[in-house]
């Protein structure tokens, strides 16, 4: 009985570091999005533990912009918004090309925005679906990603509430990894 204990423990230690996806456990850097609620982000990415799961947190702002610049999310738009946003992800390695992995999962965002119009001023909230690659590069400490955030809000200030589903919100983000 002593001996099947130890074997199966050594199996299933075999096992979850077999099932491991990390590359890195921790990571800093800038997000850089469609500008829906945030156009440039501070991001931080963590892994659970040992396990394919990971937490991304970002803090960011969409500044106003009063010229016409030929792009949707820029042109005409006289708010700043700042936005802190969450999710979750589960993480799976391509292993054709190590360092790759793509990633699902889903979160939150609380949006403040900032106007001198009171019926575009307030705070929003909306949930999002996530999905995306990152990328640790072999020899230098970074990692790269893409994602996309197709975003439902569930409340929002009342000029906002004609365009309460953003999709497609894309994002790129570059990261430092601190270990």
């Amino acid at each position: 009985m002593k001996r099947t204990v130890i074997l199966l423990s050594l199996a299933l230690c075999y096992f979850s570091a077999s099932i491991a996806q990390t590359t890195y456990h921790s990571a800093i850097g800038l997000r850089i999005g469609t500008g829906y609620y945030d156009l440039f982000s501070a991001s931080y990415k963590t892994f659970i533990s040992e396990s394919a799961s990971a937490i991304e947190l970002n803090f960011g702002i969409k500044p106003s912009s009063n010229y016409s610049s030929g792009c949707c999310v820029l042109n005409d738009n006289p708010n700043t918004m700042i936005s802190f946003s969450a999710s979750y992800q589960y993480h799976v390695p391509i292993t054709a090309l190590p360092g790759l992995q793509w990633f699902i999962g889903g979160g939150l965002t609380l949006t403040n925005t900032f106007s001198d119009n009171s019926s575009y001023r307030g705070i929003g909230f909306g949930l999002f679906p996530t999905g995306g690659a990152d990328y640790k590069f072999a020899k230098i400490p970074l990692a790269v990603s893409v994602d996309i955030r197709p975003t439902l809000r569930v409340f929002s200030p009342a000029y906002y509430n004609y365009d309460n589903f953003y999709f497609p919100d894309f994002g790129f983000s570059g990261r430092y990894i601190l270990r």
